[in-house]
């Protein structure tokens, strides 16, 4: 928030307090003279208003408002605070503006679905009526289940990808998108693509793997893509290319785990001139003959050490061997592409993988002295434990130091391949925002009742799918400004919901709309968000 006009700074207790200058007339002594009025201080160069001069603010602007609707029709009290944010937000990424252009008979539904999903927490769908009368929200009817499961059978396919690419134009050019995918489980028989696969839950059930886009810097979803629960992630990404093509962006920027590297996907990313971030496995000849050069003291020299980032590090400038079929002739391109290279260490992680590693092998030696040997640990038995039997001294267990070794030289390192970024500190930083998908991805089936789906038809799950994806839109706005404003010190993300959602609406037959008394922390709360308060 900037400081008011005219605002002055004074030290108290090293503390830069921020203040305005009033001067008035003393008609007891007869002169003029000055009055401090406190308004904030400064934290770290930014301006943090007190509660008076932030219910100051609002004061005026309920004075200044122009009246947005017209007298009530109706006298009605309804809970507002929690709707107005949504709204506000909706407005401010474009949401509202691309929803209404993709669905314009339906576009107010799908926000207030939104919001219940959002707002009730885990809840299903029948209760939507219940919550639907006790709050203001766009379609400002009720909706049945009949009403609702109606109106995801009818979330066409075409409005869909109109909205992904839309929503894409507004930011997806201008940083990088990360790429992971997840798995939902069905109760349902009807959805075509749920199979059984590794289920990244443990459950049992057939599942669904969901891809999704999602902006490094701005934290905000993209674009998803439904697979079917037997794919593998490595073979995703060539499909992923294809189908996000409509998206009509010329050049993207991906940001994906080890799981997504191979050749083939490297080369399809070169061949659509798209720049990538993507970890590696460090036993890759292409990672091995560089990481085998400088690996152990060379490397941990405290020069390669950045304090910024925790991990020493080196990056290395190489050539890639490209190769491209031509889908017409079946003519083979060749050529070569300069990649870099990002060696890291972590000392910690060293440490954690080498005591980790020590218990397995303590572990594996006690199951075959002991005869109870584990079906699927017979691969490492093999692998690093070499095994005697004779009559007199029964079963020997010896310890194969060289393949342990192997194992152990490469604790603590891990990769990065870039065609893009030269500095190891900036691919660590944007590698690590990787990891806002995972937390999405638990918002996403937390939150907004999607860890096991059952739904009707094959329409309807795509449809609420959607709406899902859509909410997730608003809750990862909320997150990005919860943490950029330091919240979660004080609140959960359902807590600050709950806190807004208590302001009220009050309407009376042939009278203004009117709120209930809002709280210093609740302006507060609307600043934080970067909206505005309402009036």
């Amino acid at each position: 928030m900037e400081m008011p006009n005219g605002a002055k700074i004074q030290v108290i207790k090293q503390i830069p307090y921020v203040y305005i200058d009033k001067p008035y007339w003393n008609a007891e002594k007869k002169r003029g003279e000055h009055k401090r009025n406190y308004v904030g201080k400064l934290v770290d160069d930014e301006f943090i208003p007190n509660g008076k001069y932030l219910l100051s603010i609002h004061s005026k602007s309920k004075t200044t408002t122009r009246r947005s609707q017209p007298p009530a029709a109706v006298c009605q009290r309804k809970f507002y605070g929690a709707t107005y944010l949504l709204n506000q937000i909706g407005f401010k990424l474009g949401i509202h503006a691309d929803l209404k252009t993709c669905f314009p008979q339906s576009y107010q539904q799908i926000e207030s679905i939104c919001y219940y999903l959002i707002l009730e927490s885990g809840q299903s769908m029948y209760r939507f009526r219940k919550w639907g009368l006790t709050h203001v929200h766009p379609f400002t009817d009720v909706l049945t289940s009949q009403r609702i499961s109606e109106l995801l059978g009818n979330i066409k396919e075409t409005g869909k990808m109109e909205f992904f690419k839309r929503q894409a134009a507004r930011r997806a050019e201008t940083e990088y998108l990360a790429f992971d995918t997840t798995s939902i489980s069905s109760y349902s028989e009807l959805i075509k693509q749920a199979k059984y696969g590794k289920n990244k839950e443990g459950d049992s059930l057939p599942q669904i793997n969901l891809g999704l886009l999602y902006g490094e810097k701005s934290k905000l979803p993209v674009y998803y893509r439904k697979l079917a629960g037997n794919t593998a992630d490595v073979v995703i990404v060539r499909n992923l290319l294809k189908d996000i093509s409509f998206l009509e962006l010329e050049k993207l920027s991906f940001v994906m785990d080890r799981g997504f590297y191979s050749e083939r996907n490297i080369n399809e990313l070169m061949k659509h001139h798209h720049k990538f971030l993507i970890g590696t496995r460090c036993s890759l000849k292409l990672i091995r003959q560089h990481l085998e050069k400088v690996q152990g003291e060379k490397f941990t020299d405290w020069k390669n050490y950045h304090e910024d980032i925790g991990l020493y590090a080196q990056t290395f400038s190489t050539h890639w061997d490209y190769e491209e079929r031509k889908p017409r002739s079946g003519e083979i391109v060749t050529g070569k592409r300069r990649v870099y290279i990002h060696l890291y260490f972590n000392p910690q992680r060293c440490t954690d993988e080498q005591l980790s590693f020590t218990h397995k092998l303590t572990r594996l030696q006690a199951e075959l002295l002991s005869n109870h040997r584990v079906p699927g640990h017979e691969k490492e038995y093999e692998r690093y434990f070499i095994c005697h039997e004779t009559p007199k001294r029964g079963m020997t267990v010896t310890a194969n130091e060289e393949a342990i070794y192997a194992k152990k030289k490469d604790f603590g390192y891990f990769a990065l391949l870039s065609n893009s970024i030269k500095d190891p500190v900036e691919a660590i930083h944007i590698y690590r925002n990787k990891d806002l998908i995972e937390k999405s991805f638990g918002n996403l089936k937390e939150r907004l009742d999607m860890r096991r789906m059952s739904i009707a038809s094959e329409e309807n799950f795509e449809g609420k799918l959607f709406i899902q994806f859509v909410a997730l839109m608003y809750l990862s706005y909320i997150k990005k400004q919860m943490d950029e404003k330091q919240l979660f010190k004080n609140f959960t993300m359902q807590t600050l919901l709950d806190e807004l959602d208590i302001i009220e609406q009050y309407q009376q037959t042939g009278h203004d709309s009117h709120l209930s008394e809002m709280t210093t922390k609740q302006v507060a709360l609307y600043l934080a968000m970067d909206v505005g308060i309402p009036s």
